[in-house]
């Protein structure tokens, strides 16, 4: 069985899938889509009709969506289970992944990350004030999950689940900025759950690195 994952080499939700994978010891192939490139490939676009990323087709069929996705992966392949098995643990670790997704990923990624690390690689405007309010709208995100966070290595129970692959690619380029760096210690929890996540090979398996250096 063929599975191929298509997506941006820098993307968190990419990153995601792939740990899942990884996780799941699951062989497949990469087709690498910029979605931010001025023309996205028609052939794309008839997979994903919203120019985002990623999509996994495994076999004949095609799913987008990264929840789609990683719990597809799951429920399909052999492995451990990255879902727990009670009602109420699968229900937090939904709603951690709805609170990572709704209100963790733009500031902690899109506003600190890329404009504090990932704009000064690639030669683009960067903004102090981007980095300021996605700092501020990260600590109530990150002070939510860590409410919730069971505390220890994992965010739910004593077992990985989807929820701690969600979230440590977004901890990972917020970390890369030093303003992020500075605040994880912060949260107690979260601080001693990403130094565990950080030994899990899935994590420096997917490490996708950054773009090179524009000069000045």
């Amino acid at each position: 069985m063929t599975v191929v994952l298509h997506g941006y080499q820098y993307s968190v939700y990419v990153r995601i899938v792939r740990m899942v994978l990884a996780e799941k010891s699951v062989a497949y192939e990469r087709a690498e889509v910029n979605p931010f490139a001025p023309t996205v490939p028609s052939a794309y676009l008839a997979l994903h009709p919203f120019r985002r990323v990623p999509v996994l087709v495994h076999d004949n069929f095609v799913l987008y969506e990264t929840g789609a996705i990683t719990r597809y992966i799951d429920e399909t392949f052999p492995g451990p289970r990255l879902q727990p098995a009670t009602q109420r643990e699968r229900a937090r670790m939904t709603q951690i992944i709805s609170i990572i997704d709704s209100y963790a990923y733009w500031p902690m990624v899109r506003q600190v990350f890329s404009h504090a690390v990932f704009r000064l690689r690639t030669g683009e405007p960067a903004d102090a004030a981007e980095i300021r309010t996605g700092l501020e709208r990260s600590a109530h995100a990150l002070g939510a999950i860590e409410a919730l966070a069971a505390g220890g290595d994992f965010l739910i129970g004593s077992h990985l689940s989807l929820a701690d692959l969600h979230l440590a690619p977004m901890i990972a380029y917020f970390s890369a900025a030093p303003e992020g760096r500075r605040v994880i210690p912060e949260y107690p929890k979260l601080s001693a759950w990403w130094q565990a996540m950080q030994r899990r090979q899935s994590l420096a398996a997917t490490d996708p690195g950054l773009p090179a250096r524009i000069a000045d």
